[in-house]
């Protein structure tokens, strides 16, 4: 693409890269002048005007970006596109669930050509249906064409939305002492219908692990029957604070498996992620309490999404793992 300043004499079939004030009309950036334009500045007393001239092989703002637009949203993706306007498209989920980006492919497309961008949300964040995900700009008036295909092949694959895929949740609450405060339930049953997932009624226990195997088997066992939930999620009286703690021993004695404890996610560090009987099963933190982001939340999205999660995925969740604090955190981080 040419860009620098010519004679209104010869600027017919160029894109005005600058607005032009002409008498009562205004000639916006990003039109192609014609003639009628030419006569119009010429008649203002416009001698010369900044513009861009696509060269042979080019591809316009408007459709290099529909074009990289449509290679991003293929197949199942989970997608849709705008109508591009002044070279941008932006793209919208179709479905709630997470972002699923390949960082790869989308940072090989932005090295291509200064000209060609592509801003995502970030990676694994949750989208509700029409959420806008990613944003294509194209900054100049014209890119190469060679450019423009690199593009469209990296792009591909680079994007999609990875759907709910659970539609049910049972939560088990242990207490010390009576029963609990309500606090907790009511706000992991906001999270999942944010989620669009249904919190089943709420079992409550003694804290002990006994008990809470009694009550995790009878779930999984409702489940089976087609009455249970889909997705496991416990709640304890007193914060895990070690692997063979109440909650985690309790997952084993049930005949579930432990993956991983701990997070470097705070709020949220104590966590644990297991299975049984075919379901997941996360271990809340303490702070799962408070509606407030926490790593548990990072972990709870992407299980619901049918997004395996592994020890390598939490204990690499650390570099922007220092969330917001809770005001109503009991061992706040810095003594008040």
């Amino acid at each position: 693409m040419w860009f620098g300043e010519v004679p209104v004499a010869r600027a017919e079939g160029t894109i005005l890269a600058h607005s032009v004030q002409v008498g009562e009309r205004r000639l916006r950036k990003g039109v192609v002048l014609d003639a009628d334009h030419i006569k119009a500045l010429a008649g203002a007393g416009v001698n010369s005007v900044t513009v861009a001239r696509a060269e042979p092989g080019d591809v316009t703002e408007n459709d290099a970006a529909t074009r990289l637009a449509a290679a991003l949203v293929a197949g199942e993706t989970g997608l849709r596109a705008s109508v591009a306007a002044t070279g941008r498209v932006n793209l919208y989920a179709t479905e709630r669930g997470v972002a699923r980006i390949d960082r790869e492919r989308i940072d090989a497309v932005n090295r291509i050509d200064p000209g060609i961008t592509v801003a995502t949300v970030r990676e694994w964040a949750p989208l509700a249906a029409n959420d806008m995900a990613a944003t294509i700009k194209i900054i100049t008036y014209a890119v190469p064409g060679a450019a423009l295909e690199s593009a469209e092949t990296a792009a591909a694959g680079g994007f999609s939305v990875a759907p709910v895929s659970i539609s049910t949740a049972t939560l088990i609450e242990t207490v010390i002492a009576g029963t609990g405060d309500g606090k907790g339930p009511r706000a992991m049953a906001a999270r999942l219908e944010t989620l669009g997932i249904d919190l089943k009624p709420v079992v409550c226990v003694r804290h002990d692990a006994g008990l809470l195997a009694q009550a995790l088997r009878a779930a999984t066992a409702d489940a089976a029957t087609g009455a249970g939930a889909d997705l496991l999620l416990i709640l304890t009286g007193s914060a895990t604070s070690d692997l063979h703690d109440v909650a985690p021993q309790a997952v084993r004695m049930a005949g579930g498996t432990v993956h991983h404890f701990g997070m470097p996610v705070d709020p949220g560090n104590l966590l644990f992620l297991g299975e049984l009987a075919g379901r997941p099963v996360i271990g809340l933190p303490s702070c799962a309490r408070s509606p407030a982001l926490n790593g548990a939340d990072w972990v709870l999205e992407r299980i619901v999404c049918g997004v395996p999660v592994s020890a390598q995925d939490i204990m690499g969740m650390g570099v922007g793992g220092l969330l917001k604090e809770i005001p109503t955190r009991p061992r706040p981080r810095e003594s008040r």
